[in-house]
């Protein structure tokens, strides 16, 4: 549920591994729980595991911002006490894919999917023939935009909740028309290679959510210390979900696609560079026209030829 108080860090013994913790009230008046999240696991990991034995980390996103700073300072670790490399990958994003930021839009509000943005996402899915996998910062923003998509496209749209995520995932894979729209699960855990995923809509960047206390508190906490906590939060949580989101896309050698972001901020904001170095180095661009005559090249008959998600 949501957060009934203000998170409180309190500081642990001095023998503590874990330092300082994070304790809120969650729940509504029916039920209420009380929830204890440390604020760092940098200090038990670097005590306990790093400084005892060798590690191996693997992961296709552990470079956030094209370097491995973020994702070594959540750990407890710096680039001079380990080794570090990024060995790119079998796919060639440049050439297969195409990252479409809507430049044009209205920023994201509080509100439900703007008219603009539903226009926009409806001539995208038109354009990819469905195929399309709709990832939302929250539930409601799915149910909201397949409501409204289902009533300006032909193309069936699913939607988590519909029905068992695995049964709707397969279903996804198994219809190539149809359109799966969903949250969190969605955006880490889908394995859908081939036509039947030509395209990756985002909403909106995934900051967290504002009443998030242990995140909250971890941005506090860094700004206290003279940190940038906005980016060493909030952004880095952003680029990590994008970057899982975005890999999405290419499951295969053979893959083509896009990925559209809803948001402007993507490119007018400064933090925009950030995020879109952690995602694949996709083609880029702003244009729609271009980005829709690419969807109708891959699920044409003329599919394969004349363009960057298609050659």
């Amino acid at each position: 549920g949501s957060p009934a108080s203000t998170p409180v860090a309190t500081p642990g013994d001095a023998d503590s591994l874990w330092g300082e913790d994070v304790v809120w009230l969650s729940g509504d008046a029916h039920r209420r729980t009380v929830r204890v999240a440390p604020l760092s696991v940098a200090d038990v990991l670097r005590r306990r595991l790093f400084s005892r034995r060798s590690v191996v980390l693997t992961s296709a996103t552990l470079a956030l911002g094209g370097r491995f700073a973020a994702m070594l300072a959540t750990w407890g670790l710096s680039a001079d006490a380990c080794r570090t490399m990024d060995v790119g990958s079998p796919f060639d994003p440049a050439r297969h894919g195409i990252l479409y930021t809507a430049r044009h839009l209205p920023a994201p509000g509080r509100g439900g999917p703007t008219p603009e943005a539903v226009d926009e996402l409806a001539r995208l899915v038109n354009a990819a023939g469905g195929r399309t996998l709709g990832l939302f910062s929250s539930r409601r923003a799915a149910e909201e935009m397949a409501a409204q998509i289902r009533q300006v496209s032909p193309y069936p749209v699913l939607c988590q909740g519909d029905d068992a995520l695995g049964a709707l995932i397969d279903r996804f894979r198994d219809e190539e028309q149809t359109c799966l729209f969903g949250t969190l699960s969605l955006w880490q855990g889908v394995d859908v290679p081939g036509p039947s995923l030509s395209l990756v809509v985002m909403d909106r960047i995934p900051f967290p959510r504002p009443d998030d206390p242990l995140m909250q508190a971890r941005k506090e906490a860094a700004d206290s210390a003279g940190r940038n906590g906005f980016m060493e939060v909030a952004a880095t949580h952003a680029a990590l979900l994008m970057a899982q989101g975005a890999g999405r896309l290419l499951r295969s050698v053979t893959d083509r696609g896009v990925v559209a972001v809803l948001d402007p901020r993507l490119s007018t904001a400064r933090y925009g560079r950030f995020l879109r170095a952690s995602m694949p180095p996709f083609w880029p661009t702003e244009d729609a026209g271009t980005v829709r005559g690419a969807l109708r090249r891959l699920v044409g008959p003329e599919s394969g030829t004349g363009g960057p998600a298609a050659t």
